[in-house]
């Protein structure tokens, strides 16, 4: 309930606020005109400037909906960022319907198996479209549009020449139609075209898996940034026909951009800010779709071989992603497969939009930070563990006798 007086209150501070100003104002001018004229000469003055500022302001201020911000131009192929007056009241009619979601964030560890068959074959894909309600921090709500309620949407793995068969449903409780546009799909809309599916439908798509490599899907219904941002996105890997260099583990870890209306760290129901999604100023960068998603759900032991399958969702930024404290032996720039992988890397690029795989082996035990390298955004929740157990090994790192290493310490 308190969501929803949450959302009443921006409705009702954005829709009628600047009525209320509007009203106050005349009310001022005309009590200014009585005082210098007389009463016939106050009317006609407040009529005439009154209506004048109606006829200049209403067609460039008002909008045609209810939004934030309350005007709003774009230029897209599409309907801008808008929330619509009739959306706001089918969020408060629908609400009770929309599941709450406990813990939004995807286990990093729920990845399927290394596919170990050598010939194609057709594979089967059910997924759903769901829009949720879920705690991007304690007490800080969101009402998330996912993949298979979680964010990211669930990690698809298929090998080089397998056929497709993937049927995209929309819960019934969903507001909006959805889609998905998968980038290992050559055709029209990466698939989006054939799958644009209303609340309680369902349709299928076929394609050819063609091209090795990691990739991104994601929502591709207009407005299509606006689907991306409340959290519609997730990695598909194509396998090559020989398959991947066997490592001890492997993990899903996907980068995102939420935009708020509420500052960073206000709590109560969050209503997407359109404005700041094309100004490219989210409150929120986090990993797996809320802050603290990584904290002790990434183990490993001295001596194993890591794989993360890295993805950025967007929309607007590029991630400088980054180990501290480790060196990707092998990087897939762009999650590309089928040429040499860069050795011995740093900080590697995830366009938005983009993936990466990268692989090193573990030497030292310890508690290895995950970032984006453009720091700022560790303060906006883009961080998390890599938790490595094991012996020390004090030819490679050593502690000096009595040093204890602090808690928080990163370079």
């Amino acid at each position: 309930m308190w969501e929803i007086l949450t959302l009443i209150r921006f409705v009702i501070i954005q829709g009628l606020g600047l009525f209320i100003a509007i009203i106050v104002a005349g009310i001022f001018l005309f009590l200014v005109l009585r005082k210098l004229h007389s009463l016939r000469d106050a009317i006609l003055l407040f009529i005439i400037f009154f209506g004048a500022f109606l006829f200049l302001y209403v067609p460039q201020g008002l909008p045609s909906s209810i939004q934030y911000p309350f005007s709003l131009t774009s230029f897209g192929p599409a309907d801008g960022p808008v929330l619509p007056l009739g959306n706001v009241i089918k969020f408060f009619k629908e609400i009770k319907n929309m599941e709450h979601v406990s813990d939004i964030a995807r286990d990093p560890n729920d990845i399927p198996p290394p596919i170990t068959r050598t010939e194609p074959e057709t594979v089967k894909i059910n997924m759903e479209a769901k829009e949720v309600i879920a705690d991007m921090a304690p007490g800080i709500v969101m009402n998330y549009w996912t993949f298979d309620s979680k964010i990211p949407g669930p990690f698809l793995r298929v090998r080089q020449g397998d056929t497709v068969e993937l049927t995209l449903k929309n819960d019934a409780s969903s507001l909006h139609h959805h889609s998905i546009d998968l980038h290992a799909v050559t055709g029209p809309g990466g698939g989006a075209t054939l799958t644009d599916v209303a609340p309680g439908e369902s349709k299928t798509m076929i394609f050819k898996a063609l091209n090795p490599g990691l990739y991104v899907y994601h929502c591709a219904t207009p407005n299509v940034p606006s689907h991306i941002t409340h959290g519609m996105y997730g990695l598909i890997l194509v396998e090559p026909e020989s398959g991947l260099p066997l490592v001890d583990k492997e993990f899903y870890v996907m980068q995102g951009e939420f935009y708020t209306s509420g500052a960073l760290g206000k709590r109560g129901l969050q209503i997407f800010d359109g404005k700041a999604m094309i100004d490219s100023r989210p409150q929120y960068v986090v990993f797996n779709g809320k802050t603290k998603s990584l904290i002790d759900n990434i183990h490993a032991e001295v001596g194993d071989t890591v794989r993360l399958f890295v993805g950025n969702g967007g929309v607007n930024l590029i991630s400088s992603f980054h180990v501290i404290g480790e060196i990707f032996d092998r990087v897939y720039p762009e999650g590309a497969i089928g040429s040499l992988p860069h050795a011995n890397v740093q900080t590697t690029l995830v366009p938005a939009g983009g993936a990466v795989i990268t692989e090193f082996a573990l030497q030292v035990p310890g508690r290895f930070i995950l970032v984006d390298h453009a720091l700022a955004r560790l303060d906006r929740g883009l961080w998390g563990f890599l938790n490595v157990s094991g012996e020390d090994n004090p030819e490679v790192f050593r502690i000096p006798e009595g040093f204890s290493l602090s808690r928080n310490s990163g370079h």
